[in-house]
């Protein structure tokens, strides 16, 4: 169902909250919809729900905007994200249909569960990596037929989170991209058009069986946009090789800590 709420003076937050993740989001290339769900139901106090589509519709102009930016810059491998935004597609319409069977409460624990178990699938593979860094193993090109199976899974993982969590399943969908050696900047530019195709047919989803919120939509979405613009321009500037490491370990506690908050809060 598709309606406006009532106009609230905490949504004058949504803009700087947009502008955030619309820019950390372009930056690590999950879109940023991971934040969107614990912002608003921690902190503004809505249904895990609402909060689920209204960030997903908030999340698709991030990854739009950011891929532009990004393939303008070179980041951005189109075979290897139309692989896996193909497979996310049916992801996607097969989630959408689990968020009608649970409750918000169910919803929101799973949701906490599931970032928790993905913060330390972030942790073990920074630690290969390093691992493989400080022994001089170089990881060779997976083959074609590799990538297009291993583009396939992770893309129809990623498309069934979208849908069923409300965030942008950009993690299954890098956690693949590494594991086809693509470069890290690659990742995260190829991270945004897959999510962007995710949240596309989930959001379709959510028309018919979810709940969207204009309103929420509209603020949070005016910071979005601009923060989608700064990303791919900053990133282009900058060698983040070295500083991957802390940056993925410091995202997964983050995750850690948010997904905790989720499981134990009503």
């Amino acid at each position: 169902m598709i309606f406006h709420s009532a106009f609230e003076s905490s949504y004058l937050w949504y803009p700087l909250i947009g502008f955030a993740v619309g820019l950390v989001g372009t930056l690590i290339g999950g879109g940023g919809g991971f934040f969107f769900i614990p912002v608003l139901t921690l902190v503004f106090g809505q249904p895990a729900n609402i909060a689920l589509a209204t960030s997903l519709a908030a999340t698709f102009p991030i990854c739009l905007i950011g891929s532009i930016g990004h393939y303008r810059n070179g980041n951005l491998d189109i075979r290897t994200g139309l692989i896996f935004g193909a497979a996310g597609i049916a992801g996607a319409f097969s989630g959408a249909s689990l968020t009608s069977l649970i409750t918000a409460r169910q919803l929101k624990v799973s949701w906490g569960i599931y970032i928790i178990l993905l913060a330390f699938q972030i942790i073990i593979s920074t630690w290969k990596k390093r691992r493989d860094e400080a022994n001089g193993i170089v990881r060779k090109e997976s083959s074609k037929f590799r990538r297009i199976t291993t583009g396939s899974f992770y893309g129809y993982l990623a498309g069934i989170i979208v849908a069923t969590f409300g965030t942008t399943g950009a993690t299954p969908a890098q956690a693949g991209m590494f594991a086809m050696r693509i470069p890290v900047k690659v990742v995260i530019g190829t991270s945004l058009l897959v999510v962007m195709f995710n949240t596309a047919s989930a959001l379709g989803a959510h028309f018919l069986v979810g709940d969207i919120d204009l309103t929420q939509v509209y603020f949070l979405t005016a910071g979005t946009i601009i923060g989608a613009l700064i990303g791919p321009r900053f990133l282009k500037g900058i060698r983040i090789d070295h500083a991957e490491g802390p940056i993925r370990q410091l995202y997964a506690l983050g995750m850690i800590i948010f997904g905790i908050l989720m499981i134990v809060t009503r």
